[in-house]
């Protein structure tokens, strides 16, 4: 009894040491008064009334650095919206995703996003090619059949009152299904894609509930979480048999290609193709094992599905608040396909790439990045700030295991950056210069919304699919 009390007590006086140690080095930082223990400002960053309310106030209020409370009264959190400190955490090999640790648990052991070290740069180059935009310039066929597919469903309630969400939801799976497995949506397991969508509400449908959830997973041993996922609740049986049948369908869709290559029929018209590449005697020196191909199965449909769904439904909520652009842009379209013999040449739309490009400034389908501190470092300050006691910093000492968020959809709005109608859907701007021109901190356009560095999205080249939806 003595040492089960004595144990308790070490670990909490553990627990004490290392937040006091996280909060001492930006306990002085400004920041939002936090209205719950429980919570902190956790509620209002993830669950806000209206996309942003609160992170866009405090951003007006603290500037682009500022100090946020986390679950449990934990003050390890801090909000990152400067462009040379987004550089350097993108870049630092001491900053890891703070949810990667059970990303292998939802996915798979060998999916890209669940690597660190040379084992995620051995992946990442494998699978960079397949997302270059020549390589998915070869995947507008697909894209283009899947647009008329869903305009011919929306023709089809013309007058009455659609629920969009659903429609772009099937059309995103469709597309990734053909253009990464090559396998049509129709072909796939029923069971496969009804567990596919409950695993994606899981991500979208956020609660109190769950975000204490995240906050104490991401603290726990890994075995505690390993444990875990085989408790016979809902949302652990949707992760397994999601897993699983994910797992399932990548391996029989290799086994089919290497049976067709065997025949003598090699071809490399989707990513899967171009990962077995089966026409080269002589593998790469990244080529990847089967295993590790089955393995990005999961990642690669969910991961593109809700993303490229919500940014469609965002640019459709833009195009009716704006008859008059939406008209523009229908002119240009029309005007373009017109004049093609073949297949539009999408980058001669200037109001069509504007547009993308502005619905991707404005809604990031990621608010916000979280990166945790794998061992003592220093975040530079693109200027100073002043501290809650008067002192002025040029840089913030960040202790290992602290917690940073990068603040994607704030930087997207900075005044500094795209002027003082920052909070406008404004297409334009990408047409008169108005935008800002410096080092470019993302994978396209200039714009965070894929993130950046070696672990920027692999989805920022899925404008070309945007422009064809379009």
């Amino acid at each position: 009894m003595d040492s089960g009390i004595a144990l308790v007590g070490v670990f909490s006086l553990a627990v004490a040491y290392v937040t006091l140690r996280q909060r001492s080095s930006i306990q002085n930082i400004p920041g939002p008064p936090s209205p719950s223990w429980i919570f902190g400002n956790m509620l209002q960053l993830i669950l806000p009334g209206e996309y942003g309310a609160n992170e866009f106030a405090w951003l007006k209020a603290f500037g682009a650095v500022y100090r946020l409370k986390g679950c449990f009264g934990t003050a390890c959190s801090f909000r990152i919206i400067l462009r040379y400190s987004i550089f350097s955490i993108a870049l630092s090999s001491h900053m890891d995703p703070l949810k990667k640790t059970g990303i292998d648990l939802i996915f798979a052991e060998k999916c890209v996003m669940a690597q660190q070290g040379d084992t995620h740069k051995r992946l990442r180059a494998a699978l960079n090619p397949c997302f270059t935009g020549a390589a998915v310039r070869n995947f507008l066929p697909i894209f283009e059949k899947v647009a008329q597919a869903m305009t011919a469903k929306f023709e089809e309630s013309s007058g009455s009152e659609v629920d969009v969400c659903p429609v772009f939801s099937e059309a995103t799976l469709s597309t990734i299904s053909e253009a990464a497995l090559g396998y049509p949506m129709q072909d796939l397991n029923k069971d496969f894609v009804a567990y596919n969508e409950r695993l994606l509400a899981l991500a979208v449908n956020l609660s109190p509930g769950q975000i204490l959830s995240d906050a104490i997973s991401v603290r726990l041993p890994r075995w505690i979480l390993k444990a875990a996922i085989h408790l016979p609740l809902t949302t652990f049986h949707i992760i397994r048999t999601a897993k699983a049948l994910a797992k399932e369908l990548g391996g029989k869709i290799i086994r089919e290609k290497i049976d067709v290559a065997r025949q003598g029929s090699v071809a490399e018209t989707d990513v899967f193709d171009m990962l077995l590449d089966l026409g080269n005697p002589e593998k790469k020196k990244n080529a990847l094992t089967l295993d590790e191909i089955v393995d990005q199965t999961g990642i690669l449909l969910v991961g593109g599905q809700d993303t490229t769904s919500n940014t469609l439904a965002f640019g459709l909520l833009e195009l009716a608040r704006h008859p008059t652009f939406q008209d523009e842009l229908r002119v240009e379209i029309h005007s373009a396909i017109g004049a093609a013999s073949g297949t539009p040449v999408y980058d001669n739309m200037p109001l069509l790439n504007a547009f993308i490009k502005e619905t991707l400034r404005v809604y990031p389908v990621g608010a916000f990045e979280e990166r945790i501190a794998t061992q003592d470092t220093v975040i530079p300050l693109a200027y100073e700030i002043q501290t809650t006691t008067g002192k002025i910093i040029n840089q913030i000492p960040v202790s290992k295991g602290q917690v940073l968020h990068v603040a994607i959809a704030s930087y997207q709005r900075l005044e500094s950056h795209w002027g003082e109608d920052a909070h406008k859907f404004r297409p334009s701007r990408w047409l008169d210069g108005t935008v800002y021109q410096g080092q470019a901190i993302g994978p396209y356009a200039n714009l965070l919304t894929f993130f950046g560095g070696p672990r920027a999205c692999l989805g920022y080249a899925n404008p070309e699919a945007l422009q064809c939806y379009s």
